[in-house]
């Protein structure tokens, strides 16, 4: 049980501070521009696609409470036992995102699609977390 918490953790430790990492190259300066693909800087007020912006220094401080209460319902009621990997990605990468907040004043975000249409701005958090939803709903569906 020790060893899956404790991975849990490194999981989410890792998640944090790969994509602060990305993020202070990106505030560092360095951009890239393709036909289809761009390294941009972007200061997103809001959560995804920049819906609830309108929300402003609360948004903060309500992600906050919506993180603590999912990890706490998620463990106690084992899944992050079941899940170790899966969910250090998800929750490493959502505090990253709150931690901009409170540094930056909003998340930095920085890949930029752009070829056929115009994809909202994103990070690496962002990435990850979508990785470890894909990865927990091909678990759940394996065990059906």
């Amino acid at each position: 049980m020790l060893k899956k918490i404790s991975f849990f953790m490194l999981i989410a430790i890792l998640a944090i501070a790969a994509d602060q990492y990305v993020k202070s190259i990106i505030l560092g300066g360095f951009r890239w521009h393709s036909d289809y693909l761009s390294i941009i800087f972007v200061l997103n007020d809001g959560v995804a696609f920049s819906m609830l912006a309108f929300l402003q220094s609360y948004l903060k401080y309500i992600q906050i409470a919506v993180l603590f209460f999912a990890l706490l319902y998620c463990s106690s009621s084992g899944y992050i036992r079941k899940y170790p990997l899966e969910l250090g990605l998800i929750f490493g990468s959502g505090a990253s995102n709150i931690y901009d907040r409170f540094i930056h004043g909003g998340v930095v975000d920085y890949v930029y699609y752009h070829h056929w249409f115009e994809f909202a701005v994103f990070n690496l958090a962002d990435v990850l977390i979508d990785v470890g939803a894909l990865l927990l709903i091909i678990k759940l569906l394996k065990k059906k």
